[in-house]
């Protein structure tokens, strides 16, 4: 498999000090790697959020599944995220998706952001999977005056895109609601939940495998051959043969399973911190206690979360590389960056500490639909960092792409990225984008 980071990137080590992977793991036993030649209708790559939902709605419908993750469940960005489910997938704005698409499709779009928070809350009921919810919607903190200005159309746009009434909270406000920090203005968007990552994907896995579906963990597939019939995927140890196929790799894809995905997308890392429990007296000294998931306004922004358990959650994005010091690099600016925002805080150390990859398309919009070189294979990638909600979406609508019914996927999802430039070394692009979202962002 060709990746455009090193191994280190895609190995066990990024997320050796996870919180999720304490709060929740599984067995390999629970889901053994597939041996020998097997059959099935449909065959996914990449036992994530969009492929187990993927498998889910298949399942549940009568269709024989088989999900192959080259690691465990969860190993990529779905068992590593902040645990936001939330408005978004695309980081184009309205005025860009109106002038590309049209304003039927940029609205439809913005529907499917909401539905995709629904879908997921569905999930977590229906199946009764326990993965710690909290939160009513997400807040938006200003970091500067002149973004705080902007808020009130802001709030325009927001009921104007999905149907609610969002709630500013003046600067002198926010400490009486437990939101004490370096922030000016806020604007509160009554749509989503915060979430454990690992415990949402997991009792997916579990969902999927009740409905029918096949999950093997740690099968990797190294080649794709096409067939008169179908396709056939091959690992180290197995060959499977299916009529249909999902690509569900998202950022942990590679560059030539198969060759379409070459350069279609962008891993972007970003970085978390965990503290310990803290009491409530620590909390006090801080006057952040809200369990309300927020975000600032910056470009390269921070997002963060007092936990019930009382651990608080602060993420960033990462740097462009994915190294051992790298690691540790970003890990000290994520706690400068913590301190200097919870300056109350800064002796309590955060004993968990790791990274993962986000994904970008090149038009910032994510891509859900056929693979036109490939009759009968799909692919769903590139939620900008909002792959709980529209990752597990896109999943449901992939599959019922596989079962004939394109009506529920946005026009926007549908046209395939076009591709970076620079190949394999399109990470350095990253460089001069950060460093004008740096200057934008003072």
């Amino acid at each position: 498999m060709k990746r455009i980071y090193n191994e280190y990137a895609y190995g066990p080590n990024p997320i050796k000090d996870s919180y999720w992977a304490e709060t929740e793991t599984v067995s390999d036993k629970e889901y053994p790697a597939i041996a020998g030649d097997a059959s099935t209708d449909v065959a996914i790559i990449g036992g994530g959020f969009t492929g187990l939902n993927a498998a889910l709605r298949l399942s549940e419908n009568g269709v024989t599944t088989r999900v192959l993750e080259a690691s465990n469940l969860g190993f990529g960005a779905s068992g590593r995220n902040g645990g936001f489910c939330c408005l978004g997938g695309s980081k184009a704005s309205n005025a860009n998706l109106r002038r590309r698409f049209g304003e039927q499709a940029r609205q439809d779009y913005r529907q499917a952001e909401k539905c995709a928070v629904d879908h997921v809350a569905d999930l977590l009921k229906r199946h009764n999977i326990n993965a710690d919810t909290h939160s009513q919607g997400e807040t938006l903190l200003a970091h500067t005056p002149r973004v705080a200005g902007g808020f009130d159309a802001y709030c325009a746009e927001i009921e104007t895109d999905y149907g609610v009434s969002p709630v500013i909270t003046e600067k002198n406000d926010l400490p009486a609601l437990g939101m004490n920090g370096p922030f000016h203005r806020a604007v509160t968007t009554p749509v989503g939940f915060a979430l454990n990552p690992m415990k949402y994907a997991l009792g997916l896995g579990m969902a999927a495998r009740r409905a029918g579906a096949i999950i093997h963990a740690n099968s990797m597939v190294l080649r794709i051959e096409t067939t008169a019939q179908g396709y056939v995927l091959h690992t180290a140890k197995a060959r499977l043969r299916c009529k249909n196929l999902i690509i569900a790799t998202n950022g942990y894809s590679s560059e030539n399973v198969p060759e379409w995905m070459r350069a279609r997308y962008l891993p972007v890392q970003s970085h978390i911190l965990v503290t310990r429990p803290m009491s409530d007296a620590e909390i006090a000294a801080q006057g952040w206690s809200t369990h309300q998931m927020s975000y600032d306004s910056r470009e390269l922004l921070h997002y963060f979360r007092l936990m019930p358990n009382g651990q608080f959650l602060f993420g960033l994005r990462g740097g462009i590389h994915a190294t051992q010091s790298s690691d540790k690099v970003v890990h000290l600016r994520a706690r400068k960056q913590f301190e200097s925002m919870f300056p109350a805080w800064r002796h309590i150390e955060p004993p968990y500490s790791w990274g993962g990859f986000v994904c970008l398309s090149a038009g910032l919009v994510p891509f859900c639909g056929e693979i036109p070189e490939m009759p009968g294979a799909y692919a769903g990638f590139a939620y900008h960092g909002n792959g709980v909600a529209m990752g597990s979406y896109t999943g449901a609508l992939l599959a019922d792409l596989v079962m004939g019914n394109p009506d529920p996927v946005p026009l926007l999802m549908r046209k395939p990225p076009r591709r970076f430039p620079l190949g394999m070394h399109r990470k350095l692009l990253l460089r001069p984008a950060y460093a004008m979202a740096a200057l934008f962002d003072k």
